[in-house]
């Protein structure tokens, strides 16, 4: 599936969230699937599981990058500059990133504890991709682009933001 182009007008910022690419087992370089969705990326949010700071590196070439540590993730990561979690703001939204939230059950009182400011937490670990809201907070796993596990498919997430606000998120089907 081929990126859509943004109206220009509602979206401010288009986010391609990414977690858990595990390389260089599972991505050796990006994936053809992934790279037109880079393309139109303004910021690239990658929730942990790097494993090499060369993805970041790689990653960088289509945007900015902000990532996580994920519990697979080389010295060489944090070296890059990627901390166990992340408090910060795209046009105004308050996020949080992190890479494991915890067992499904609870999930989201779990966050609004540990990200009390966000209004979105972006998380990995599971591999399994999960969009998921309640009148506090969005929260949003993007699942892997690699490694389905036992998913169906690969995916990866889409977050258009604009004027302080969520405007869209979407989970996207690789293959």
């Amino acid at each position: 599936m081929e990126p859509p182009r943004r109206s220009g007008q509602d979206v401010d910022v288009r986010v391609i969230v990414l977690s858990d690419t595990h390389a260089p087992r599972f991505w050796k370089s990006c994936p053809p699937a992934v790279a037109p969705w880079l393309r139109e990326a303004d910021l690239i949010l990658h929730a942990g599981d790097v494993c090499t700071a060369s993805v970041l590196d790689e990653l960088a070439q289509y945007a900015p990058v902000r990532a996580v540590l994920g519990n697979n993730d080389a010295a060489e990561v944090a070296a890059w500059g990627a901390p166990p979690r992340l408090d910060f703001t795209i046009e105004g939204l308050p996020v949080g990133m992190i890479h494991d939230s915890g067992p499904a059950s609870g999930r989201l009182r779990r966050m609004r504890a540990a990200f009390p400011a966000a209004e979105l937490v972006v998380f990995g670990h599971s591999h399994i991709p999960l969009d998921d809201s309640d009148q506090h907070l969005r929260i949003f796993n993007p699942g892997s682009p690699t490694d389905k596990r036992r998913q169906p498919h690969r995916t990866l997430g889409v977050l258009d933001i604009a004027d302080a606000r969520l405007v869209e998120a979407r989970l996207v089907r690789l293959d």
